[in-house]
């Protein structure tokens, strides 16, 4: 059993998966996004690969926790997901995720044109291993 994470952008999609213990999050790639159809049968293949049980899709919102117009596409994807693929799509709140990304990435001196192609990758990093652990403390108190 393990754990798909995913950061949804207008050009790729950054994706994560769990260790099958669900403690520890590592990067896959990044889906530089062609349309949808070719989207979710890329997702099928890692899902069938990775023995995927759940999906956890980053929902970018404003600061003040209001929706965007990219969480609303978001959501859309996200009902898309869970009709093609048959699991559940669980939001997590991505905000400053990217940045996050972005500033550990500059601080490992990552020249800027890797860093375009990582940060989408090391966002579903960082939204997995928030879900995670929030999950593991839960259920430990």
């Amino acid at each position: 059993m393990k754990i798909l994470a995913l950061d949804y952008g207008e050009k790729s999609i950054g994706v994560a998966v769990s260790d099958p213990l669900l403690i520890t999050a590592q990067g896959r790639q990044t889906i530089i996004r062609k349309n949808l159809s070719r989207d979710i049968t890329v997702l099928q293949q890692l899902i069938e690969v990775e023995n995927i049980t759940k999906i956890i899709l980053g929902l970018p919102l404003n600061m003040d926790g209001s929706h965007s117009p990219m969480s609303r596409e978001v959501q859309q994807f996200a009902t898309v997901l869970e009709e093609k693929l048959k699991l559940p799509v669980i939001f997590w709140d991505e905000r400053l995720t990217s940045a996050l990304a972005e500033k550990a990435l500059l601080e490992g001196n990552c020249r800027r044109a890797r860093r375009k192609k990582e940060i989408d990758r090391l966002a579903a990093v960082l939204i997995l291993q928030n879900y995670l652990d929030a999950s593991t403390s839960s259920t430990t108190e």
